[in-house]
């Protein structure tokens, strides 16, 4: 047995929160280790569709514990609307099934301000990078700034009005330069005072409990939110998120030491989609991306957003299989592509009259590289629902096992449908 990370091989969106759901069932704790409600994970389940944010998706699952680590940044609001949203929908959520790391990092209305007025400001600037606007970004930079509010910071009231003036300091600062009107000391305990009571009570040391569920022999599943290329090393800079989003940030954002983690799964969508600004080398713009976006149903979880579209990028899943240490991929979506006459892949870049492997770091570059197409036929058969590779036309077949030699990784698991036991599954992750 071994634990495992799941991460995002493309730019997020790749369907991870059912593939963790499904594999919760073969886990004893799911932890997600990074991000912020700026995530989005939609379950389907026996026809009822639960929306997730902040919680791990294995938090649908009876008798599993949910985790929320040290690396995530935590809108309390949000969090509890969330947990009240799933309540309606008969998941019971309680100290019992889901605990929140001590020293996990809260996100404050100022941060939502803040996230917004830069964004509209960039954007009259045309230097847009297309935030959320969920305060993540102003939430991770108070934490390496070390003035952050922290989880267990709402459990003292008495030392909190000084972290909370701390806090001020810098932003309010911040608003006058940029022209706004500074936030009040009030407004900010009254806000961390009005959810304190709906919070403490999952505060839990992770690091430890962690330990002592991987000592007693627990299977632990690590999920990740967005995905490789929106990391803020390794992505699309500085069209990224505000984290490390591969999969070395499970050890860090969990408590967890690097041996902790075993199998990597790479989530892959069987083309490409990303939401919001940057470079987008396959990008159809065209009947071609409307036909994905239509199929697939594109549309952002939390924001609604229209995601772009594309033919899946091979040269970039593969530099995230480098990146992330990926074991093995889950391909998602495979029947959005059912019925098109053929398909393309991008096996490489043309890079200023030169062919390159790998998408450069440089924003310039990135902005001029062009795609190297290889073309395959496509399949009429339906690929929807199959569990089995013998269900699957043979074209069909033909382009995973190509894609699979392209990025150097095996298909672990090949989801037909969002429904949960729509899965054919090639290798238990966990018994690799």
């Amino acid at each position: 047995m071994t634990n495992v990370v799941v991460v995002g091989s493309q730019w997020g969106d790749e369907g991870k929160g059912k593939i963790v759901d499904w594999l919760s069932e073969r886990a004893d704790v799911v932890v997600r280790f990074q991000g912020g409600h700026n995530a989005g994970h939609t379950l389907v389940i026996d026809g009822i569709s639960y929306k997730l944010s902040l919680l791990p998706s294995g938090v649908v699952r009876e008798g599993k514990l949910a985790v929320i680590g040290n690396g995530v940044v935590i809108d309390p609001h949000a969090l509890v609307a969330e947990i009240d949203r799933l309540g309606e929908q008969g998941v019971s959520i309680s100290p019992e099934n889901l605990r929140i790391a001590d020293n996990a990092t809260l996100i404050l209305s100022l941060h939502r301000e803040l996230d917004g007025i830069r964004e509209d400001a960039a954007s009259n600037s045309g230097t847009k990078i297309g935030t959320t606007r969920r305060g993540i970004g102003p939430a991770y930079e108070d934490k390496v700034g070390r003035r952050a509010v922290r989880v267990m910071d709402l459990a003292n009231m008495e030392t909190l009005p000084a972290k909370v003036d701390r806090l001020l300091t810098h932003h309010n600062a911040l608003r006058r330069g940029l022209g706004q009107e500074e936030v009040g000391h009030d407004t900010i305990m009254n806000e961390l005072k009005e959810v304190a009571g709906r919070i403490l009570p999952f505060r839990e040391t992770v690091w430890r409990l962690l330990d002592k569920k991987r000592r007693r022999g627990k299977r632990i599943l690590f999920e990740g939110a967005q995905g490789t290329l929106l990391d803020i090393d390794h992505g699309t800079y500085p069209f990224v998120t505000s984290s490390n989003t591969v999969a070395g940030q499970a050890a860090a954002g969990s408590g967890m030491g690097p041996g902790s983690v075993g199998y990597v799964l790479g989530i892959t969508k069987a083309y490409t989609t990303r939401v919001g600004e940057g470079p987008f080398p396959t990008e159809q713009n065209n009947d071609v991306g409307q036909f994905l976006g239509e199929r697939g149903n594109e549309f952002g979880t939390v924001t609604g957003r229209k995601r772009r579209c594309g033919w899946f990028d091979a040269v970039l899943v593969r530099q995230a299989v480098a990146t992330n240490g990926i074991t093995g991929i889950a391909l998602t979506k495979l029947d959005v592509l059912d019925g098109l006459d053929e398909l393309k892949i991008c096996v490489g870049y043309r890079l200023d009259g030169q062919e390159v492997d790998f998408l450069p770091a440089s924003q310039g570059q990135q902005a001029r590289v062009e795609p190297i197409y290889e073309t395959l036929e496509g399949w009429k058969g339906s690929t929807v629902g199959a569990r089995s590779w013998n269900e699957l036309p043979a074209q069909a077949v033909k382009y995973v096992r190509h894609i699979e030699e392209l990025i150097g990784a095996p298909v672990a698991l090949l989801s037909t449908s969002p429904e949960r036991d729509d899965t054919i599954l090639v290798t238990d992750p966990f018994e690799d």
